[in-house]
């Protein structure tokens, strides 16, 4: 797991970084200035949880059991981000339901992260 979480939250922080930079320079002209906030809220949340995949799969290494974080930022990543994206960019209003879904994904993953912390002895 330690490698699938390094290279999925390796590709979150580069795509996340190409697609604000793709928000800012070329879709400004294109979208309106809510859908690009929308566009740039699903990179900023995509950044922040490829980060911490990175830091699962680190303390993976230490011994901590966080496969079940792991893979709710991937999930809460590909549903949140992801509806987000979709949303800025097509307006269809029906993904906004989705996007709290993902939301939940990160709040469980982050509760894993909390409990297994708390309970590995250091």
């Amino acid at each position: 797991m330690t490698k699938l979480f390094l290279m999925a939250g390796s590709l979150f922080c580069m795509f996340s970084v190409m697609l604000g930079a793709f928000a800012a320079h070329g879709l400004k002209s294109r979208l309106s200035e809510y859908s690009i906030g929308v566009f740039k809220t699903a990179a900023e949340y995509q950044m922040v949880h490829g980060l911490a995949l990175i830091a699962v799969a680190l303390l993976l290494k230490w011994g901590i059991n966080l496969n079940w974080a792991g893979h709710f930022f991937i999930i809460g990543t590909l549903l949140f981000s992801g509806s987000l994206y979709l949303l800025a960019l097509t307006g269809m209003k029906w993904l906004g339901p989705i996007t709290p879904l993902g939301g939940v994904c990160f709040i469980i993953g982050w509760i894993v992260i909390l409990v297994q912390v708390a309970r590995f002895k250091f």
